[in-house]
């Protein structure tokens, strides 16, 4: 039998060309501006102590979470410990100002706080939401700034609209001028899509590209071109949503969410077969899921969501699991995983 392979949380990989290096597993904060659940301010705090305590030292954040909810408490709870030990991202392309329309809680976050987003990817636009986003936080010093939900997924036949504020608008000049000068040390994206990401780097050097949900057990497409492209170039992806918004999670036994959605029949029906194969060597399925992803060399660091310490401490425990390489290969083998994707190994 081949041997078992697992990663360390606290392992580091540089990010792109910079001198950043992210922790192996790192926290998403969605969840601290209320996504689905709101939490208590005693709960934030203990979310992100239990990260610290697991050796987590990537935290990334937007102004879209709650409405800037999630950036006032992941600051506030970062605040207590060295400035030193941890990479800091956060996005821009919203800009948040005090609600003139009651909401409607169509995007999912419970008890947001009284602002709402006017999109603005312009020069002008970007460099004012990134110094709302220190005074927010209380922190100045942010390692990395990404360009949040552009691409058609988020704006449909508007894209091109916005895409024209980042080339013509100053956009990119605005990302450029802050990582020359120091005040960031990388800058990239933060999409749920592959193709923008490719537009982007044919238009303008980016150092990482949060990429949510679209390179996991269920969906290896980015072995076309993204990944490839990530590698020639010197661009890291930040992993985010292995579990593909849940379903990867728990398996069929939890909420069968995929890519914020009910599961539709045909991912059922694979998300069964992972969980079988990963079932009979004894392997929980999110724990496969947390680790493939992070067997590839273009990829810095695996972002997870978590609602509590006690949730981080899973996922932790999920991703430090050893796992048997006889495993990832009969998972090749039963065809639920690319023949070309690379795959954790001693």
């Amino acid at each position: 039998m081949a041997q078992e392979w697992h990663p360390q949380v606290g392992t580091k990989r540089r990010i792109g060309r910079s001198a950043l290096e992210a922790s192996a597993l790192s926290l998403g904060t969605a969840p601290l501006g209320g996504l689905y659940r709101d939490l208590t301010e005693e709960e934030a705090q203990a979310t992100v102590d239990a990260a610290w305590q697991a050796g987590i030292r990537f935290f990334d954040t937007a102004p879209h979470y709650g409405h800037t909810k999630a950036e006032h408490r992941l600051g506030a709870a970062l605040r207590r410990y060295p400035r030193s030990e941890y990479v800091l991202s956060t996005k821009v392309g919203r800009r948040f100002v005090p609600r003139t329309h009651v909401y409607d809680g169509s995007e999912g976050w419970q008890d947001p706080l009284p602002f709402e987003a006017i999109y603005d990817y312009t020069y002008g636009g970007i460099l004012r939401s990134f110094e709302d986003s220190q005074q927010r936080m209380g922190i100045v010093d942010i390692d990395i700034l990404l360009v949040h939900d552009i691409g058609r997924y988020t704006h449909g036949e508007r894209h091109p609209h916005y895409w024209q504020q980042l080339t013509e608008g100053g956009g990119f000049r605005a990302l450029d001028e802050l990582r020359a000068a120091g005040t960031v040390k990388a800058v990239g994206f933060g999409v749920n899509e592959r193709e923008v990401i490719l537009d982007a780097m044919r238009e303008f050097q980016i150092d990482c590209a949060l990429l949510a949900g679209r390179y996991t057990l269920l969906e290896q497409a980015p072995l076309d071109d993204l990944l490839p492209a990530c590698l020639e170039r010197g661009v890291s992806i930040l992993l985010g949503g292995a579990f593909n918004s849940g379903i990867l999670a728990q398996g069929l036994s939890g909420e069968r969410k995929f890519n914020y959605g009910d599961a539709p029949p045909d991912v059922i029906d694979r998300v069964a077969r992972l969980d079988a194969v990963c079932h009979s060597f004894g392997v929980p399925l999110a724990a496969a899921a947390l680790q493939f992803p992070y067997a590839h060399p273009a990829v810095a660091t695996v972002l997870n969501g978590a609602r509590s310490a006690a949730e981080v401490r899973e996922n932790a425990a999920s991703f430090a699991r050893p796992i048997p390489a006889d495993l990832w290969l009969a998972l090749r083998d039963e065809g639920l995983v690319d023949p070309r994707a690379p795959l954790p190994a001693a």
